[in-house]
């Protein structure tokens, strides 16, 4: 694979400014070239970073695939998915990285985490022009807690942000999940943190028609995500007409999917995965490169 750079194009340099602007009128912002910021709130400045192909046409518009990192709505980094990221770009996608308020850094809850995912979905798709994004082919993706808010963007309809533009769609047009927290409910992952709004917040329970295609993928041995919840997801998804494929990995426990576990084996097995998965939707093109 190529040495991809995160970087926004120079050309985008202006109409960035300009986009965060016209949104914080009193706010003055110093960004560093990788870096795009698409909410400010409560103080928080909360950004995103691109991840380009090496060539890019002009006037083309490009599928992206949108990352939103694992930690249990408690901690993480965009570093995490930079190596996918990295991956799709070389395959013609635009890569998404997005930064979200956690406990550890905003004493924030998971609902405040949705409400930035839904954020983060609306300023892509509202700027697609400006970023050569096909607003028609915006992948969402993530892992454990990243992947519920993936999931929770192409399922909720409520925990829009106040200041949103809700004319524009969160929806992601397709769903890449790892070991994703599906279930909030009371035989779910962090049930009683919900304190009783596991209905406003759980995909499993807001499952419907027209939910984005999905793949999942999930290790048999993960302590946190049982793999009966998983096909239980599947089987309602498709029981609403839906498109749903769940890997599973023998033996693998939470969190395997990333590079650095394994010498990188399963990081190349489920990216390989989600390429086939994408080129089936006609966002990508040819045969896997990993």
């Amino acid at each position: 694979m190529k040495n991809f750079k995160i970087k926004i194009l120079p050309v985008l340099m202006l109409l960035v400014v300009s986009i965060v602007s016209s949104q914080n009128e009193n706010t003055t912002t110093a960004l560093t070239p990788d870096e795009i910021i698409y909410k400010i709130i409560d103080g928080d400045t909360l950004k995103m970073q691109f991840v380009y192909p090496e060539k890019v046409k002009e006037k083309k518009a490009y599928p992206a695939i949108v990352f939103f990192f694992g930690g249990g709505w408690n901690g993480g980094t965009t570093k995490q998915f930079e190596d996918q990221a990295k991956y799709f770009a070389s395959r013609g996608m635009i890569g998404v990285l997005v930064d979200y308020r956690v406990k550890s850094r905003h004493q924030t809850t998971p609902f405040e985490a949705v409400s930035d995912a839904k954020s983060a979905m609306r300023f892509v798709r509202g700027n697609a022009d400006k970023f050569q994004i096909d607003p028609n082919k915006i992948v969402a993706s993530g892992g454990s807690a990243g992947g519920h808010l993936a999931a929770a963007a192409a399922t909720l309809d409520g925990l829009d942000e106040s200041t949103d533009d809700l004319s524009v769609s969160a929806k992601p047009n397709a769903l890449v999940l790892y070991n994703p927290v599906i279930d909030n409910g009371p035989d779910g992952f962090e049930y009683k943190r919900m304190n009783g709004r596991h209905m406003e917040i759980s995909p499993m329970h807001n499952i419907k028609k027209g939910t984005s295609p999905t793949i999942i993928f999930l290790g048999t041995k993960d302590a946190l995500i049982p793999v009966a919840t998983m096909e239980k997801y599947k089987a309602e998804m498709e029981k609403t007409g839906n498109r749903c494929e769940v890997f599973l990995y023998q033996n693998q426990t939470h969190g395997f999917f990333n590079k650095d576990r394994s010498d990188g084996e399963f990081y190349r097995k489920t990216t390989h995965e989600a390429d086939i998965f994408l080129a089936s939707l006609g966002y990508i093109k040819g045969k896997p490169t990993i």
